[in-house]
């Protein structure tokens, strides 16, 4: 076994990370008129500066802004594709023991790509390190399969299959465009087709009038139609996730409902799967692993500061190695620490303990 010297690597991390409270502060500031963009931007860029060099530090090969730029993992690059303004719901979304923001999307217009703030926010990652730079986009399922409705303009898109073929089209441009500016290691978070392993969510789907085992291949498609258009020397993965709110979930089940078309149907590198608890079931499925691509296992939870044992750890790759070939498998978080701006309940320095700890389990395990 070795480490890896491209994406994903032994050791990686999903991406999201907490904010500092600098940061928290300006972006706090800026909501209420105290500072412009400009004072903001200028935290951003030095909290990211900081965050980047921290990732270095303890050893993780890919680095990411943290999502410091963000409020939520999706909407923010959501609102960013032509046709799609932002939404307020009259409740958030519920999880297993928290309610959301009340923010989301609407389709107001025809779904287009014409450009993205987060191209450079990518191009400042990247002049920034000497490491793998980073980006993570919600995958195309996040504009529609959140339990509460998106709202979309019936003179726009009398039916959803329209939709759906220019939301495809609007994500293969921003792959593209994120290729064109020098982005070799893109990650697609993918939490609706991981939700459809959820009895309560299939009824929740089928309560609405969508039909749960359509959409899961529909899901797939689009990942696909999304980089079709990728240079051969291009990782796109794509991070599995039941939810992950200020430390709580939105569902459970096992990938075995949807190992078809994780593994089967979609052509993304890598697979970036939660495995921190028995709510994700078991490495039973990494049997369907296609050769050439990577399971990263999401082993080491992020929604709490426990830091886990070492030997426990390298037990459960053990075990998910009867299942898949070791040198096909790597280790990160279950998820992002910040999949919101809120947080998740643990603390900086629990946060960097566990990257370290990952780190050097990698490197024990692959040498």
């Amino acid at each position: 076994m070795t480490q890896r010297t491209k994406p994903p690597f032994r050791a990686d991390h999903v991406g999201s990370l907490l904010r500092p409270a600098a940061l928290r502060q300006a972006r706090e500031q800026r909501a209420k008129g105290e500072i412009d963009a400009a004072a903001l931007k200028a935290v951003e860029d030095r909290e990211i500066k900081n965050v980047i060099q921290k990732q270095e530090a303890v050893g993780l090969q890919s680095v990411t802004d943290g999502e410091f730029r963000r409020s939520w993992w999706h909407l923010d690059f959501l609102w960013g594709l032509d046709g799609v303004e932002r939404h307020v719901m009259n409740t958030g979304i519920a999880f297993a023991a928290v309610t959301t923001r009340n923010e989301g999307v609407q389709v107001t217009g025809k779904i287009g790509f014409s450009g993205h703030p987060m191209i450079e926010h990518f191009k400042f990652v990247q002049a920034n390190t000497t490491r793998t730079a980073k980006i993570t986009i919600p995958s195309p399922s996040a504009i529609y399969g959140r339990p509460s409705p998106t709202p979309i303009n019936k003179a726009v898109y009398p039916s959803v299959d329209k939709m759906f073929d220019d939301l495809g089209q609007a994500y293969k441009k921003a792959v593209r465009a994120f290729a064109d500016a020098g982005c070799r290691y893109l990650q697609l978070d993918e939490v609706f087709i991981a939700m459809l392993c959820d009895p309560k969510y299939r009824q929740q789907m089928k309560d609405r009038g969508d039909d749960p085992d359509a959409l899961g291949p529909l899901y797939g498609d689009l990942i696909n139609v999304a980089i079709s258009d990728i240079p051969p020397d291009m990782t796109v993965t794509m991070h599995l996730c039941r939810g992950n709110y200020k430390s709580t979930f939105m569902g459970s089940g096992g990938y075995d409902a949807m190992q078809e078309v994780l593994f089967d149907r979609i052509k993304v590198h890598g697979y970036f799967m939660e495995y921190d608890t028995e709510r994700a079931g078991g490495f039973e499925p990494l049997k369907r692993l296609p050769k050439g691509r990577l399971a990263v296992l999401g082993l080491v939870t992020s929604k709490s500061g426990t830091l886990e044992k070492k030997d426990a750890i390298k037990r459960r790759i053990e075990e998910a190695s009867k299942f898949a070939d070791l040198d096909q498998l790597c280790l990160s978080p279950q998820c992002g620490f910040a999949s919101t701006e809120e947080g998740n309940v643990l603390a900086e320095d629990e946060q960097w303990a566990k990257l370290r700890v990952i780190c050097e389990i990698a490197s024990e395990v692959w040498g």
